[in-house]
């Protein structure tokens, strides 16, 4: 079905490729469409051109001032093709740097996880904080193993910190490995107890404990309960409210020393029929951008 038009109310979404941009952007946007490792079966390569869709069902507008988003340097930068394997994140780690040197922020629309460990690589990413249910620490490669292999890369795992981590969502050896690296975990339940701004205020401080720190943000949203999440072959009942994860995801995106984030774990080819986790995944875009906007 069509949208309807409104020449006094734009839509999202509608943002120039970034070729046809000059100059420094404020934030650029590309799919890594990763899939062929994953876990799961997933059709999470459809995705980034779903979140595309979706994001024009939203006015690019923060109701406080208001604020116009478009006003904003925005520019996407396509779907890199088979993102997958050796060769893919080579250019998947090509791209975004090219694009992490014009842009205050880069997101990537995954694609499954494992597109975390090439786009924050290619950020030169000296910090990652993850919002998920999983520690993501699994050995080989798959989306179940980024931040290992990360680690194994030469991320300190000092500046990592797991926000959301799930009680029946990860297993005793990978907690335990979590706890031998040293890294920061920030239950779910203790993100409820606490609040968006408190977490973010401690994450930022461990991923990114200096004004040149370079930090990425993974946001998988399967770390959402499963009645706003279905999409995510790995969310559950109980997990986080649509609403949790905006207000973590645009705390974060407030901190200069944010450079990339990936929003993952969407199968846009398994969501409810109102397509309820690709307009999540949308609306973490567009938080994102907020919180760009709101920067000091």
């Amino acid at each position: 079905m069509a949208l309807a038009h409104d020449d006094l109310w734009p839509r999202a979404g509608d943002w120039p490729a970034a070729s046809a941009v000059d100059g420094l952007l404020d934030l650029a946007l590309v799919g890594v469409p990763t899939w062929r490792t994953s876990l799961s079966p997933t059709g999470a390569r459809a995705t980034p051109g779903a979140i595309r869709d979706a994001l024009r069902r939203y006015s690019p507008t923060l109701i406080e001032g208001p604020v116009d988003l478009n006003a904003l340097r925005i520019a996407d930068a396509g779907d890199i093709p088979e993102p997958d394997g050796i060769v893919g994140e080579a250019l998947v780690r090509e791209r975004v740097a090219e694009l992490a040197a014009r842009s205050r922020l880069v997101v990537a629309l995954g694609g499954d996880n494992s597109a975390t460990y090439a786009t924050a690589e290619g950020a030169a990413a000296t910090g990652l904080i993850t919002i998920d249910a999983h520690h993501d620490l699994r050995d080989g490669v798959s989306n179940g193993a980024p931040v290992r292999r990360l680690i194994e890369g030469g991320l300190d795992p000092a500046r990592i910190v797991q926000i959301g981590i799930a009680d029946f969502a990860n297993s005793a050896a990978y907690a335990r490995r979590a706890a031998e690296y040293g890294i920061t975990v920030v239950p779910l339940e203790a993100v409820r107890q606490r609040g968006a701004a408190d977490v973010l205020e401690q994450a930022l401080s461990v991923a990114g404990s200096s004004a040149e720190s370079r930090v990425h943000l993974d946001v998988d949203v399967d770390v959402c309960d499963r009645s706003v999440a279905p999409g995510c072959p790995a969310s559950v009942p109980g997990g986080l409210a649509a609403w949790e994860l905006r207000a973590l995801v645009r705390a974060a995106a407030s901190d200069p020393r944010l450079v990339s984030a990936d929003i993952v774990e969407v199968d846009a080819t398994a969501d409810a029929p109102d397509g309820r986790t690709v307009r999540l995944a949308a609306l973490c875009v567009l938080e994102l951008i907020a919180g760009l906007a709101v920067r000091e």
